[in-house]
């Protein structure tokens, strides 16, 4: 089981304010959590995620400044597998198909899937 999926819902939206900034301060999270609870209750769920080994921090001026432990890139995987499972039943092509059908991807998103298929198709082929 990956570290992600033991975070409670409040620490991963907290996880996700901080991923998406690069860093942030209790007011910064603060700031952008959906119904906040009070600073003094940020701070203490960004505490025991700095125990849980999820974050670090710095001191700039009088603010500890917060960084994830873990690059977006190397997370990312996890994070996907979260979504696919608890969003499409385990399958990543339902997650693709409602991408797509979502239309939210651009036309040099779609072309960059076609790609990606055509050149599956062709590997899958050649396997045979």
């Amino acid at each position: 089981m990956d570290l992600q999926s033991q975070l409670s819902r409040r620490e991963r939206q907290i996880m996700d304010i901080i991923y998406a900034r690069g860093e942030a301060s209790i007011s910064q999270v603060r700031e952008e959590l959906p119904d906040p609870p009070a600073r003094g209750a940020v701070g203490r769920m960004i505490r025991i995620l700095e125990d849980k080994g999820h974050l670090r921090h710095y001191q700039k001026g009088r603010e500890f400044i917060f960084r994830p432990t873990v690059p977006r890139r190397q997370a990312g995987p996890s994070a996907l597998r979260r979504v696919v499972d608890t969003f499409f039943g385990g399958s990543a092509g339902k997650l693709v198909v409602a991408a797509i059908s979502s239309g939210d991807l651009s036309a040099k998103e779609l072309a960059a899937i076609k790609k990606l298929l055509k050149d599956k198709e062709a590997a899958d082929e050649r396997a045979r």
